[in-house]
């Protein structure tokens, strides 16, 4: 980046950024969603549990414990062979989803080029004639300038529900 982006010009191309990939994702473009990843990226979405109040740090597993997603870009270029070849039976007929992203704000900008955000989504998913499911979540983006544009390098999505009454959990947040 040649330029010092204002805080309102970074907030914007973060949000374009991340609208972007949205689009990508609900128009089943996975194969190009995976060209807004970087090499390194880390895909992580914890279990929620129910936790008394003095617990409340243990609401979510940790990294490294089980987790919903603990995936890096082998296996999500993985996911997204199986989503292509049709063997995937839990995407084929494919969902049909729309992400609603919310309240997006910059939590860290870093020297290296590096941006974490925080987000509000809701992943609407239909499958099938009748198949309705709605993930709201809150979700930590770290976004990194490559060359001239940003790449998504992290991505940490904290579900709001403890039990999924989904039939699968193939949707890509």
């Amino acid at each position: 980046m040649t330029t010092q982006l204002t805080p309102l010009q970074l907030q914007y191309e973060i949000e374009q950024a991340l609208y972007a990939e949205a689009r990508l994702l609900d128009a089943r473009r996975f194969r190009e969603w995976l060209d807004f990843l970087t090499d390194d990226i880390i895909y992580w979405m914890p279990i929620r549990n129910v936790r008394r109040a003095a617990d409340s740090d243990r609401e979510f597993t940790r990294y490294g414990e089980p987790a919903f997603y603990d995936e890096n870009r082998q296996l999500l270029e993985a996911r997204v062979l199986k989503l292509e070849s049709g063997w995937s039976w839990a995407e084929d007929p494919p969902s049909r989803t729309r992400h609603h992203l919310s309240n997006i704000t910059l939590l860290e900008t870093k020297p290296t080029g590096e941006v974490t955000s925080e987000c509000g989504v809701l992943v609407y998913r239909t499958r099938l004639d009748t198949d309705v499911d709605i993930f709201s979540a809150r979700r930590i983006d770290t976004l990194r300038r490559v060359e001239n544009s940003w790449k998504l390098a992290r991505r940490e999505v904290y579900l709001d529900m403890t039990v999924l009454v989904s039939k699968n959990l193939g949707v890509i947040f």
